[in-house]
């Protein structure tokens, strides 16, 4: 009989890796992002010089993951340049404030779509079954709630924050508003965001770390996350400059929140492209 070999792996209450041994020797292997991502599973001969094979799950299952990552890769890459866009046509005053904010509200839609089908990745990913089983998925769904998974609760994370930023996106159409009103309907939903992206981007770090974070610099997945979480903080940075004092009415720094922005987008878009590979 198969059984778990003691090797559970993760942080607090999630569990991001599970290998089994088999009886016949060797070792089966279930990591989280993999089943999400890929649709594998990943089995270990008993021999050390022997290849690894990948159970996969069914044709259809791994074509909805496809779909599923291609929208969100997409949708990430665009939006990326569209905000990166925004903040030099910012930087550079070319632009009067409403085309500045029509840029960044349709990069907003992209993050919109990019999260929403993230989130729907891990609530339709397969789920492990024994270890000399394929993958088992559950019929097609728009939602759950499952705050104990931790791609669930990353990639929920992720969505809220966009729709956060949705909120600072449509403010900024508004005119004619004080300091105080601008921080409190603009600049504080923008914070928020940010918060919730890096706190998505933490969880994504240790679940493709399997526990605390650290270098996996041969993983394609931990390079889309630290570059994703980099771009997070760029965000956070930006935000912060933004503040508007309500004393002078001007931006703490102005070049460090279009900088900020700017490098922070095209940290997303490459993450959206490196995504695109990322697939069954």
């Amino acid at each position: 009989m198969d059984r778990p070999d003691g090797r559970t792996e993760g942080a607090g209450p999630f569990t991001t890796r599970v290998t089994w041994r088999l009886t016949g020797g060797g070792s089966a292997v279930w990591e989280s992002r993999a089943a999400r991502k890929r649709g594998a599973l990943t089995i270990r001969a008993a021999a050390a010089d022997a290849a690894e094979t990948v159970h996969r799950a069914d044709g259809a299952v791994l074509r909805r993951l496809r779909r599923l990552n291609l929208v969100a890769a997409v949708a990430f890459t665009i939006g990326g340049a569209l905000f990166a866009a925004g903040a030099a046509v910012a930087q550079a005053g070319s632009g009067t404030p409403t085309q500045v904010a029509s840029v960044y509200f349709a990069g907003g839609l992209c993050f919109n779509t990019g999260g929403y089908a993230s989130l729907l990745q891990a609530v339709n990913a397969p789920r492990r079954g024994g270890a000399a089983e394929p993958l088992v998925a559950r019929g097609w769904r728009w939602w759950s709630y499952e705050p104990l998974r931790i791609d669930w609760l990353s990639t929920f994370l992720l969505f809220v924050g966009t729709l956060v930023f949705g909120i600072n996106l449509l403010d900024s159409f508004l005119q004619g508003l004080s300091a105080q009103q601008v921080n409190r309907l603009i600049w504080t939903p923008d914070l928020v965001g940010c918060l919730l992206f890096l706190a998505s981007g933490h969880l994504a770090m240790v679940e493709v770390c399997h526990g605390r974070p650290g270098l996996r610099p041969h993983d394609l997945g931990w390079w889309i996350v630290a570059v994703n979480q980099l771009g997070s903080v760029l965000f956070l940075v930006s935000a912060l400059a933004a503040f508007t004092r309500p004393e002078t009415g001007s931006l703490v720094n102005v070049d460090i929140a279009n900088w900020g922005t700017f490098a922070g987008a095209l940290c997303f878009s490459a993450g959206g492209i490196a995504q695109l590979f990322e697939k069954p």
